[in-house]
């Protein structure tokens, strides 16, 4: 008898998307994916309508903050095996979930980032800002934890045992870095996949204006920072991609 399929929960935090998320939904491949969560981080538009009539279940994350919508959306989720995130702005590939989520269902990896660093990215699709902070985190993760990432990547995949193994906090800027390091510090086993990426539907609430830029960077490096003093060097891993 050959094993049950995993089942793929997909979350998706979401702050006034209503020209994107639809889109997002529709992009999802037809198969493989077990349900689909939209967090719903305060939205004023008509994201939560377009999310449900696009077939997602919508909870609401009442804290601001792109972490608080990913805990939300988490929280809220049926049984499953496998957790992917990504963004509602339709920056991302959602058809790519598939190679995403391969070395999870092959028995490679626990965790899984889509690099658009290593993948296509359309002109303008990562601001300057975006390319430097990208640059220094991984830097620093690579100094003080001993992995090479090449990106903190919002389109990744984790096993769902793993991630609750993580316990994650973060509620704003410093999620996906926190999740990237306390992978490390857990000894799973880490990979990227190249994903492409493109310029997203309306404006960026981080990287498209200034305080978000100041603000997301520093949260950034202080989490960094903070887990390198609290929680201590990183197990051995998986292998790190190539260069």
């Amino acid at each position: 008898m050959e094993p049950r399929p995993l089942r793929v929960s997909v979350v998706i935090p979401a702050l006034n998307e209503e020209a994107s998320i639809g889109r997002v939904l529709a992009d999802l491949p037809a198969r493989g994916v077990h349900e689909v969560v939209v967090a719903d981080n305060g939205s004023t538009d008509a994201t939560a309508d377009r999310a449900r009539a696009g077939g997602a279940r919508v909870v609401a994350a009442a804290r601001r903050g792109y972490g608080s919508a990913c805990l939300a959306g988490v929280a809220a989720l049926l049984p499953c095996e496998v957790i992917v995130f990504l963004d509602a702005d339709y920056s991302d590939y959602p058809g790519q979930l598939i190679d995403v989520i391969a070395p999870i269902v092959s028995g490679q990896a626990d965790m899984v980032i889509g690099s658009r660093v290593r993948g296509q990215r359309e002109a303008g699709s990562m601001l300057p800002q975006q390319r430097f902070g990208n640059w220094l985190a991984t830097g620093m993760i690579r100094a003080f934890f001993g992995h090479r990432y090449s990106d903190l990547g919002p389109f990744r995949a984790i096993r769902r045992e793993a991630y609750e193994r993580l316990g994650m906090r973060d509620r704003d800027y410093g999620w996906t870095v926190e999740m990237q390091v306390r992978a490390l510090q857990h000894g799973l086993g880490v990979t990227e996949v190249p994903v492409d990426y493109r310029r997203r539907v309306g404006q960026s609430k981080i990287a498209g204006t200034v305080k978000g830029t100041i603000l997301a960077g520093w949260k950034i490096i202080t989490t960094i920072l903070r887990l390198r003093l609290t929680g201590g060097p990183a197990r051995r891993t998986g292998a790190e991609p190539p260069a």
